[in-house]
């Protein structure tokens, strides 16, 4: 009798033991549902708005590669004219739909350590602006430029990384200098160009 009611108080403290591991267990598995649920909604989210693309709902073909920029994700995805090249950059796009322009456009010009000059209606917006930056840290263009057919538009690199994956810029498409440089070596004059 002593040895069997040692051993229910033995087996019953056990258990009494287990049982907040148990209740934690459970509140913790909730927890852990709840949070996998807002990480999932989250990373859905995520993989909607900057995910990879095919080329031929935007192109006809690939002559001299291609370039969408994606406004709405902040994405400019790069394709090589024999297909063998995808890129996905996450970029900086135009601060407000004013300064936005969408549509078809080309790489005309393709310049290292490009120099900088405000245009017309930025210096009026900022009247404090310098009126030429050269090459260098502070030149907002970074360290490459595809410059496109559409006057004082571009694809350049900067040195501000903040700036990606915002609505950052008077118009331009930015991109961390490591990508734009990338991007440069595979981008060609006539390379296409389409912003949507």
């Amino acid at each position: 009798m002593v040895l069997q009611t040692r051993r229910h108080f033995i087996t019953t403290g056990i258990s009494m033991l287990a049982l907040p591991g148990m209740a934690q267990t459970d509140v913790t598995e909730a927890a852990a549902t709840e949070f996998e649920s807002e990480v999932s909604n989250t990373v859905r989210h995520n993989v909607s708005s900057f995910r990879a693309l095919e080329w031929t709902s935007y192109f006809s073909n690939l002559n001299n590669g291609a370039i969408l920029v994606d406004i709405s994700s902040r994405a400019l995805h790069y394709w090589s004219e024999d297909e063998t090249i995808y890129k996905l950059f996450p970029s900086s796009v135009p601060l407000s739909e004013e300064l936005t322009r969408r549509g078809r456009t080309q790489v005309t010009q393709k310049i290292v350590g490009p120099s900088w000059r405000p245009t017309p209606s930025m210096l009026e917006r900022n009247p404090e602006w310098p009126s030429f930056i050269g090459p260098g840290p502070d030149n907002p263009l970074g360290t490459h430029a595809l410059y496109l057919s559409w006057r004082f538009y571009r694809i350049h690199g900067t040195h501000d990384t903040r700036k990606i994956g915002r609505r950052s810029s008077n118009g331009c498409i930015g991109l961390y200098n490591e990508h734009i440089s990338e991007l440069f070596k595979l981008a060609k004059v006539g390379t296409q160009v389409l912003i949507i």
